[in-house]
């Protein structure tokens, strides 16, 4: 396993003390900016892409590597970055990450060409794959008493979740009255105020032994999931069969199995499988990815569907995904809070999932022409209170019981399922759309009128697939995991008190 701590790293003071319980919320407050900052960078650039195309001159086939090389940087280096906080220490990786998100957003913001604004965006995904983990294992570690443990990950929970939508907002607004460039520069101003913050809050951690990293698990795991994201990126413009795009999707299976096998045998294993057997764990790593490939049907084609057929300019567009955050975050508060501990995460994946499902049929509805506050309104609410319901209590479940040394590794892959799940999604609903709008513009003589429609059938086609997966994750998930929450395992041991709250 990896390196024991020593008890000098859980100094804190009593649980139920004031001053304790004061620090924890501040700490909360901490990793809530670094969260949002990793979340909303993935799709405040979004928006922007019409005008940093127009300035920098790159082709449309280009384009789409400004979002994938984040996702493929982030995605890939997941696991090794939390582990690495794992080793060396949940403060210096949180803090390395933040400087280092902020610098390279610096260099984006100030690019003059294609190839530097996508070194940016790669090196931002390096970066948010140390920070990540290392917030959410130093939410883990914070937060043990069940209650405050609930209303934390409510917070966390709708953060998550409304970031995404949160994003499409704060790039309309910033690209609309400053400049797309301000997408990359807005960063700053959630990084150093994390960094700061968590050189106040937080007390460095002291390792009793050298730390050991498994290589061979971390060139597996990185290579593999590299692949598969290269892969399923690579799909949406040269096809699935191409050679390249079933090369790097059969590497990266391959190697993966070649990770599990040798995680199942290492001594200090990258990933110990114990994590993942554990049915709750599971099927909560499960949901989120479903989350992950379901909730680009929204985020991706609805944003299109708004600007390029109902005309909506980048700011309204963004104001137009507010319902489903508040939504999200209605629910995710009663979720993680009332509900979860009552009944445990089966009812509530099942119905958030079903929530989702029925909101996504109602937008496959969509024709060229629609009212917001009838026709696109009801689905988004649905679609924000399934999610709600879902993703707080699911990062809870897949957090809770591990050992504090291991924390890092599963905060990792609560970070690293959406991210795969969301290539996958944007890959499959992407090849789907496009064959469908194409099916119904072949053998007709095409016509303005013809193509929105034909665009529309692409969108509504993507609605009605991200409909079905989000109706098999609540089935899938409500066969797996069980009612009832077992007691977090930290509390069982009385060296566990919280890392952070100092």
């Amino acid at each position: 396993m990896s390196a024991q701590t020593t008890t000098s790293q859980y100094a804190a003071p009593i649980a139920g003390s004031d001053g304790g319980q004061r620090r924890r919320w501040w700490i909360l407050a901490v990793l809530g900016i670094a969260q949002l900052m990793v979340v909303l960078d993935a799709t405040v650039v979004n928006i922007a892409l019409p005008s940093a195309q127009k300035a920098l001159h790159f082709s449309n086939g280009n384009r789409q590597w400004i979002i994938t090389a984040y996702a493929l940087a982030f995605g890939s280096l997941l696991l090794l970055g939390g582990r690495i906080g794992d080793l060396f220490g949940r403060k210096r990786t949180f803090v390395g990450g933040a400087i280092g998100f902020a610098l390279a957003s610096a260099v984006g913001g100030a690019a003059q060409s294609f190839d530097v604004l996508v070194a940016a965006r790669a090196l931002q995904g390096v970066f948010a794959a140390l920070l990540a983990p290392a917030a959410l294992s130093l939410l883990t570690t914070t937060f043990t008493d069940p209650g405050e443990r609930g209303k934390a990950f409510a917070v966390w929970g709708a953060i998550g979740g409304g970031a995404g939508a949160l994003g499409l907002l704060l790039g309309g607004v910033l690209t609309q009255s400053l400049s797309w460039r301000w997408t990359m520069f807005v960063n700053l101003g959630f990084a150093v105020p994390a960094a700061l913050g968590a050189f106040a809050l937080l007390r460095s951690e002291s390792n009793a032994v050298k730390p050991r990293i498994d290589v061979p698990g971390t060139l597996t795991a990185t290579g593999g999931l590299f692949a598969l994201v290269y892969g399923l990126a690579n799909a949406q413009t040269h096809g699935w069969g191409s050679s390249a795009t079933v090369g790097f999707l059969a590497g990266g299976v391959l190697l993966l199995a070649m990770f599990v096998a040798i995680q199942a045998r290492s001594e200090h294993p990258l990933l110990p499988l114990s994590i993942v057997r554990e049915r709750n764990r599971g099927g909560s790593f499960l949901a989120l990815g479903v989350l992950g490939a379901g909730m680009f049907g929204v985020f991706l084609f609805l944003t299109y569907y708004l600007q390029q057929t109902l005309g909506y300019s980048p700011l309204k567009t963004g104001l137009a995904f507010l319902p489903l955050t508040g939504a999200l975050v209605i629910t995710a508060g009663v979720a993680s809070t009332r509900v979860l501990p009552r009944t445990g995460p089966r009812p509530l994946f099942a119905v958030g999932m079903a929530l989702a499902a029925v909101g996504l049929a109602l937008l496959a509805q969509l024709g060229v022409h629609a009212s917001y506050a009838t026709q696109v309104l009801p689905g988004l609410i649905l679609v924000g209170a399934g999610i709600g319901f879902v993703f707080p209590p699911a990062t809870n479940i897949a957090t809770e019981g591990v050992d504090a040394a291991d924390a890092g590794v599963a905060s990792a892959l609560v970070n690293t399922t959406p991210q795969v799940g969301g290539s996958i999604g944007t890959a499959l609903l992407s090849t789907l759309a496009a064959s469908a709008t194409s099916s119904y513009l072949a053998g007709t003589q095409a016509s303005a009128n013809l193509v929105a429609r034909a665009a529309v059938h692409g969108y509504t086609t993507a609605f009605w697939w991200s409909a079905g997966i989000f109706a098999a994750g609540a089935l899938i998930t409500g066969l797996l995991v069980r009612g009832k929450v077992r007691e977090p395992a930290l509390r069982a041991r009385p060296d566990a008190q919280p890392v952070g709250a100092v």
